[in-house]
């Protein structure tokens, strides 16, 4: 698929969270999306509102999207947990834990509070530009400190080397 390889096959778990890292274009998505479909899965993601205007909404909330207002984290947050108590089957919820394809150093840990609060497990999922690799990564063992958890998980991505689509926009540490 476009030259890409899958490295793995889809998380094993009927509910789970794939982080997606690192996200520094639109085309991650794309790439995402195809990924876990060639899987035989649908992955949900969330995009922000002003994404789902006219016909665009539409497709969007078929292939799996999530309309979220990104202003108010909290409302975001408690809509992902109760979208995911609610689903009957699989809910694979990908979430790019930068927030925004613009270079940051420090990532929202609303993956954290959603994977404690229903209890579902948090894969490292990853797109490389460098190798045009994808995958869902390895499970990571929460926990409880949403602080010291995400730190983990940056270090742990540092160590893959990953290279984004724009090289520019991912900050390691």
């Amino acid at each position: 698929m476009m030259g890409w390889k899958a490295a793995e096959t889809a998380a094993p778990e009927p509910k789970c969270i794939i982080l997606g890292v690192p996200h520094t274009s639109i085309m991650d998505f794309v790439i995402a999306f195809l990924y876990y479909k060639s899987l035989g899965h649908t992955a949900r993601v969330m995009i922000k509102k002003e994404f789902f205007k006219g016909p665009l909404g539409a497709l969007l909330r078929k292939v799996g999207c999530i309309p979220v207002d990104r202003k108010n984290g909290a409302a975001v947050i408690r809509s992902a947990i109760d979208e995911m108590n609610a689903a009957e089957g699989d809910f694979h919820l990908c979430i790019a834990p930068e927030g925004t394809r613009k270079p940051v150093a420090r990532w929202k840990m609303g993956y954290h509070k959603i994977a404690m609060e229903t209890g579902v497990p948090v894969y490292l999922g990853y797109f490389d530009w460098g190798t045009k690799t994808v995958g869902r990564g390895h499970k990571f063992e929460l926990t409880g400190d949403a602080k010291a958890d995400t730190e983990a998980i940056q270090a742990k991505y540092e160590e893959m080397h990953l290279v984004g689509k724009h090289p520019e926009k991912y900050i390691t540490h």
